[in-house]
């Protein structure tokens, strides 16, 4: 199958995640709008009740996030992984996708959590980058290696991805174990996965201007409608800040511009969840395929492992403590 294939097969996941993001979001702007107008008509203090909704609507969408999104995500790289190691995929992919993932709900938490600890061990080596630019050209070699690990993190977004896949498809292996291999396999062969680099950035930066740009266009147009909530908003933000005997920014305190800010978040939200529907999941295909071709070929060992261990600390601790555990 080509990449185009397995992505057309695997595209009713992105779409259900998509949903499930609209509730999420919803969920989100609605205990901060609620939060802000009952406390506004209650106490005439808008903002303490923002600031109560959005704590209430971070956990609810945190909960939401580990019981519903981390599964459908894990069904579908499960396929994913299917489809670029068997070459085929089965007529009902969401059925079988959620099938792999059925009654495996503390095994997927567990799965998040090591590409999580992955995550760590990626940016350890990314600060020591940033260490390493800064004192070889002082402020702006520290700049552009700063600019550099922020470009690593997007890239190991995609990886700590393939990590997840690599232990859906190391079935025999425990997921630590398998983890770790995943791992290895990126800094064994950084080199083969660079190739999606450009696609990952291109796609993503092209998407940001069409998608990104027009929402904000059109939350720019409506919020200008509403000047009423941004006046009261405003003022709530300038009396916190007298009370406080804070100093807060000009352009928080101005209506318009404070829409304007408020339009441009919106519209980072709405396309990196379109983004995350349509674009990403087929970057995600062809880094997929070529991580996955990399380690079936070359399956580390433990000499590998050494290696790794011997630039990131941080991982010796992860597979020391793993091993301890049994995990």
């Amino acid at each position: 199958m080509t990449n185009f294939q397995v992505y057309k097969k695997v595209l009713p996941f992105s779409l259900i995640q998509f949903f499930v993001d609209l509730g999420i979001l919803a969920v989100l702007g609605g205990s901060c709008v609620g939060g802000f107008f009952i406390a506004d008509k209650a106490t005439n203090k808008g903002l303490i009740g923002l600031a109560i909704g959005l704590v209430v609507g971070i956990i609810l969408a945190i909960l939401l996030n580990v019981f519903v999104s981390n599964r459908i995500k894990a069904a579908q790289i499960a396929m994913m992984v299917k489809g670029v190691t068997d070459g085929k995929l089965p007529d009902h992919v969401l059925g079988e996708g959620f099938n792999e993932v059925k009654g495996r709900f503390g095994k997927i938490t567990l799965f998040f959590f090591i590409t999580g600890a992955i995550k760590g061990i990626f940016n350890q080596l990314g600060r020591a980058i940033t260490k390493l630019g800064s004192a070889i050209g002082g402020d702006v070699g520290g700049g552009i290696a700063s600019a550099v690990n922020s470009a690593i993190q997007t890239v190991i977004s995609y990886l700590c991805d393939c990590c997840l896949g690599w232990i859906l498809y190391r079935k025999e292996q425990n997921s630590v174990t398998a983890a770790c291999e995943g791992t290895v396999i990126f800094f064994k062969h950084g080199k083969a996965l660079a190739r999606n680099v450009g696609r990952i950035f291109g796609l993503g930066l092209g998407s940001l201007l069409l998608i990104g740009g027009a929402f904000f266009g059109l939350l720019v147009l409506i919020f200008f409608q509403l000047p009423a909530m941004f006046q009261t908003l405003a003022n709530e933000i300038l009396e916190a800040a007298n009370r406080g005997d804070v100093e807060v920014p000009g352009f928080l305190t101005d209506p318009k511009i404070l829409s304007i800010i408020v339009a441009a978040v919106g519209a980072i939200i709405i396309w990196s969840m379109i983004h995350a529907m349509l674009i990403r999941p087929f970057i995600l295909v062809g880094v997929l395929r070529n991580f996955m071709e990399a380690g079936r070929k070359d399956i580390p060992v433990e000499s590998d492992f050494a290696a790794l261990e011997a630039q990131s600390p941080r991982f010796s601790r992860f597979r020391r403590k793993a091993a301890e555990k049994g995990n």
